[in-house]
């Protein structure tokens, strides 16, 4: 502990239980003026990364929070064990095949990275490609981003991380000898090979605004060639290849519009050709098949259809209707095989999978029976095959990967994660239930909890919330969350407005000049998980990272009374602030979700909400916020400044904040370091729930 921090925490002690008081960030002032209103931010000086007065400032509230939690220790402990104690340390991946090689990956116990490998069928030498292991030595943080290999298998291009600010740095390496090459590049975004085994096509980012702009070919033993821009501040691109691994792809998109160029795979020195230029709101993606473009567009439907058109006549003009739109669902997504084609959907908020049999003209559903589940493709690397891989899971059924024969229907197991200790799903139930937003829109709930825990009404419960970029609530299993369930606590989780659950229409719904249905729809499911009976006010905790955070923050300003406890994870709470600084990662790409303060009416709606800003002089609940020093999408100084602002202007119950000073926007990267998280999340939302 500094010299610096002691004394911080001295000056804020409380003499009668040497409990520290919470830390009192300095008031510097600075004024925005926007429309003819002034916006005065006391606490813009936390943006001064790296700076002592902020270092220190960060390292008195993470010793402010073990303070406060050093009660809950022995339960941190407790659960730490228990989650680990279900978890089989040692295991590997399902295998796949892919050009004459079974790849795949292993953990092994006491290690916090997996070992990625591969091997000659069944009985082959076990061959380690990548140890991450190894690449972490001396780091406090390691991920591998782009893992590709050349078509000979000869080569391998993959890219690492080692802050958790989400810049990668591009590796290539020999196979044979296990040395790396010299070819070297960095803010790596995205990365293919060509046919010829030597010439690799990768995206960059720019370094300030970290927004994927530059596209660049490199044949190895020359220097890097820039081939493409992208200028338009609102566009991303990157590079991608046909699963029949004949063409490469150059695709620039933004929320509501693409463009996509392409190129024979064995002439990386030929010019991309255009398949259909950007405009209006035109959304589209391309698989390749046999001389032909599969397209998935909302040329023609909003929620998306699949249409094709010759490879010689790329245009929108010579598209034509495949696979027509589903009513009251969405096409989300889709693979071109050889004899298959497969696609992803959604309905009535939930996934599934078809395919359609090119020989038949047929298409069938792989069926589910949960009431809640998540379902998608697994790795299918193999365009020629007859079997297609998915994984299934739901929050009572472990991920399950699965082998369908695309002819027969008929499906196997080929490995469903081992829970170890005593898991017994049928202790636990799953349901979904409706509430009523005040627009009279039905938004679903999905509830799990442990049977014989579970009271007539007053249960400890957490509601769980994201709600934008037409992202969709996931149903998965998640082992950690059994800690909470065996301890009577109902999990659930809110499918509302500016997600993708219901389609496009529902994203749409939640976003720009329509964002506050968000909150209103998550305060809704929150009173109707009360008046239910599922729980009380007191017992009710809410839930929500990154723009989730946000939907915390804001439903909190608008509904301080709703629930006991909050918990903002790394949460988007500084909205205007951030959306006019337009040199900040992910912003200028952003205001078609949220909107540019720069604009008057625009403005005028952001600031009927923003977290910050909004902050009363009421009570609050018990507010726990968590941020990661490193983290690229919400930078660390928005939840910093939130708190600060919530001390001084609003009455919370309890304010803790916590930094993890060496991770990114998910936290930490080790397996471990990542329970030791949930432990600390799990106890506090026990003791604030009052779950003994």
């Amino acid at each position: 502990m500094t010299a610096a921090l002691i004394l911080a925490l001295s000056v804020y002690a409380t003499p009668q239980n040497d409990m520290p008081k919470s830390p009192v960030a300095k008031i510097e002032s600075q004024t925005l003026t926007l429309h003819g209103e002034k916006l005065v931010d006391d606490y813009a000086w936390l943006r001064r990364k790296d700076s002592k007065e902020v270092l220190d400032y960060l390292n008195a509230e993470n010793a402010y929070a073990e303070a406060v939690m050093k009660p809950t220790e022995a339960l941190q402990n407790q659960l730490y064990d228990e989650m680990l104690g279900r978890i089989k340390q040692t295991d590997l991946s399902v295998p796949y095949p892919k050009d004459g090689y079974l790849y795949y990956s292993r953990t092994e116990e006491g290690k916090q990275y997996p070992i990625m490998c591969r091997k000659k069928g069944e009985k082959g030498a076990e061959e380690v490609l990548l140890d991450v292991n190894q690449l972490a030595e001396g780091e406090k943080f390691m991920s591998v981003g782009s893992f590709e290999i050349s078509d000979d298998g000869q080569l391998l291009a993959y890219t690492t991380d080692n802050t958790g600010f989400r810049q990668y740095s591009l590796h290539v390496k020999n196979l044979a000898t296990g040395s790396l090459l010299p070819e070297t590049a960095e803010r790596v975004t995205s990365l293919k090979w060509a046919a010829d085994n030597k010439t690799l096509f990768f995206g960059t980012e720019d370094p300030v605004s970290k927004r994927s702009n530059l596209i660049f070919r490199l044949a190895l033993g020359g220097k890097p060639e820039q081939i493409f821009e992208e200028k338009d501040e609102l566009y991303r691109c990157g590079v991608g290849k046909s699963l029949d691994k004949e063409l490469l792809f150059i695709q620039s998109s933004c929320s509501d519009n693409d463009e996509t160029w392409f190129l024979g795979a064995n002439n990386p020195k030929g010019k991309f050709k255009l398949i259909e230029k950007r405009q209006g709101k035109l959304q589209y993606d391309v698989a390749h098949h046999n001389g032909q473009f599969f397209i998935r567009t909302n040329k023609n439907a909003k929620d998306f259809e699949i249409m094709s058109t010759s490879v010689s006549e790329p245009g929108q003009k010579h598209w034509k209707p495949f696979i027509p739109a589903i009513p009251k669902g969405m096409i989300s997504g889709f693979s071109a095989f050889k004899d298959y084609l497969v696609y992803s959907k959604r309905e009535n908020g939930l996934p599934g999978i078809a395919i359609y049999d090119f020989a038949t003209k047929k298409t069938r559903v792989i069926e589910t029976s949960e009431a809640l589940f998540s379902i998608s493709g697994s790795t299918n690397a193999e365009y020629d095959t007859k079997q297609y891989r998915y994984s299934y899971a739901s929050p009572l059924t472990p991920q399950s990967i699965y082998e369908i024969d695309l002819k027969s229907f008929e499906k196997k197991l080929l490995k469903q994660t081992e829970v170890l200790g005593e898991y017994d799903a049928s202790l636990y139930a799953m349901e979904r239930t409706y509430a009523t937003a005040p627009d009279g829109t039905r938004v679903p709930i999905g509830l799990i909890y442990r049977k014989d825990k579970k009271s007539a009404s007053r249960n400890p419960l957490v509601l769980y919330g994201y709600g934008a970029y037409g992202i969709s609530s996931s149903f998965g299993f998640n082992s950690n969350l059994f800690s909470l369930l065996d301890r009577g606590v109902v999990w659930a989780t809110g499918q509302i407005r500016g997600g993708g659950d219901m389609g496009e229409l529902w994203h749409d719904e939640g976003k720009m000049m329509a964002k506050r249905n968000t909150f209103t729809d998550f305060a809704a499911c929150a009173d109707h998980l009360v008046y239910e009976g599922w729980t009380s006010r007191d017992r009710l905790a809410i839930y929500g990272g990154s723009a989730g955070g946000l939907l915390v923050g804001a439903t909190l300003n608008i509904r301080p009374d709703l629930c006991k406890a909050a918990y903002l994870s790394v949460p988007f709470v500084d909205v205007i602030n951030t959306m006019y600084d337009e040199s900040l990662p992910l912003t200028v790409g952003e205001f078609l979700e949220w909107g540019n303060p720069k604009k008057e009416s625009e403005y005028r709606y952001i600031r009927t909400y923003s977290p910050y800003e909004n902050i009363k002089s009421t009570a609050y609940p018990e507010i726990l916020v968590k941020t990661s020093y490193n983290d690229s999408q919400v930078m660390y100084w928005e939840p910093a400044k939130y708190v600060a602002r919530m001390r001084a202007h609003g009455k919370p119950a309890s304010v803790i904040f916590k930094t993890n000073m060496a991770g990114g926007h998910g936290g930490s990267s080790g397996r471990f370091d990542v329970l030791r998280e949930r432990a600390f999340d799990y106890a506090w939302f026990l003791e604030k729930l009052g779950v003994k």
